[in-house]
């Protein structure tokens, strides 16, 4: 063992006669860990949170949207099957996508329709997930059945087996006026993907259904498809630009939810710069640490000079100590961040019974639970920044202590 590692962590262990120095010392490591903890849970905490919001909506919507101008998409079945040449293309399903109104008694809403195939559309969505008491196998053709969201269904009043008539923007054109396209549905389920936009203005129908409401014949809108890598959405709807032949527009859910998932990514690094200032200010705790000790070592230090230690040599005695308190509190943060991080869907339920009280009430927030992904990547990404800050704050002191004259400091000794 080099004789700097030596004694930097025999000043670590030693007992001081300031045991000031010691306090402020274990207040630093006791920080740092702090800090690194508090970093690992919320950065866990919102990863769970973008993760469910991603799960949600994708439950609903798709991954990768092949459409047609106008609307239309008449070749649909090609079009479905050049996509599942690609190796990252899992599923297909066409759909109808059309604008209605629905009335029932006296409430009428507003209403996005969307025509699909039971089967197909489970394998690119998550409906039945969502459903509440019944399935998408409940929507048949010919039988003119409906799946409305949850909200969508309280603010019409309407429960599984009533009777909604759904109003078709384009009109039948007779001698006396253009008369609205009416058609009585069946209330057939009911679902909640706990996302407002879904729930409130969602509504499902078959797609044979949707096709004679909307006069489309054998044409869809598009096709909906799920990979097997929702992460390489765009570069997959890139490389599908050059598989699918014809006039088509194809999207990925990126581009669609763009504004709201940017949003999310850029809460999330303006909280890690906020909580790295945590581990900051604990991390210069050990500057005022090492001046102390420094101070209180001179002594030790000029005698270490007149045996022929070097500039250097004294440097790293010092980053030695200062560095094992910072390694101590990253240690101490990454046990107990991880900890918490993996456990927090019983640490939090335990604070909310001791408490009497809930953080995330279900009348108010459609995510009622505090979820939590810990990702290993940001656990090192806080370690590296952490450990970078503690070696920083070891800098100054060091230095200042390879400064002190051996003669003045034996002066008076």
């Amino acid at each position: 063992m080099q004789y700097e590692l030596f004694i930097g962590l025999r000043y670590t262990r030693a007992k001081r006669r300031n045991h000031f120095i010691s306090f402020i010392s274990l207040i630093s490591m006791c920080g740092i860990g702090l800090g690194v903890a508090a970093l690992i849970v919320v950065l866990s905490v919102m990863n769970g949170f973008q993760k469910e919001l991603r799960t949600r909506i994708l439950g609903v919507a798709s991954h990768v949207q092949i459409s047609g101008p106008g609307g239309e998409l008449p070749a649909w079945q090609q079009a479905a099957d050049q996509s599942k040449r690609h190796k990252a293309v899992v599923a297909a399903a066409p759909y109808v996508a059309a604008q209605g109104m629905l009335s029932f008694d006296q409430a009428v809403r507003g209403v996005l329709v969307r025509g699909v195939l039971p089967d197909a559309e489970e394998q690119v969505a998550d409906f039945n997930r969502y459903m509440r008491g019944s399935s998408m196998q409940a929507l048949k053709p010919g039988e003119f059945g409906i799946v409305l969201g949850a909200e969508l269904a309280r603010a019409l009043q309407v429960f599984t087996g009533d009777k909604v008539t759904l109003i078709a923007p384009q009109g039948l054109v007779t001698p006396a006026a253009i008369l609205p396209r009416l058609k009585q549905f069946k209330v057939v389920g009911i679902f909640e993907a706990g996302m407002y936009e879904y729930d409130s203005g969602l509504a499902l129908v078959h797609l044979a259904d949707a096709q004679a409401l909307y006069r489309m014949e054998d044409r869809v809108s598009g096709v909906r498809l799920k990979l097997d890598d929702l992460f390489q959405a765009p570069r997959v709807a890139r490389e599908l630009l050059t598989l699918v032949e014809g006039d088509v527009r194809i999207a990925d859910w990126t581009r669609s939810h763009a504004n709201f998932f940017r949003a999310v990514q850029i809460e999330k690094n303006v909280m890690f710069i906020i909580l790295l200032l945590i581990v900051a200010v604990a991390a210069f705790n050990i500057v005022s640490t090492l001046v102390m000790a420094v101070t209180d070592k001179e002594s030790d230090i000029a005698i270490l000079r007149t045996l022929g230690a070097s500039p250097g040599s004294i440097m790293q005695v010092f980053i030695v100590q200062g560095a094992l308190i910072g390694v101590i509190g990253l240690a101490l943060g990454l046990a107990g961040g991880i900890a918490l991080a993996l456990n927090i869907d019983v640490v939090v339920p335990a604070i909310e019974r001791l408490f009497n009280m809930q953080f995330l009430a279900k009348e108010v927030y459609y995510i009622s639970e505090l979820p939590s992904e810990l990702l290993w990547r940001d656990v090192g990404v806080i370690a590296a920044v952490s450990f970078t800050l503690t070696l920083l704050a070891t800098l100054y002191p060091s230095w200042r202590a390879s400064r002190v004259n051996p003669a003045e400091a034996l002066r008076y000794e």
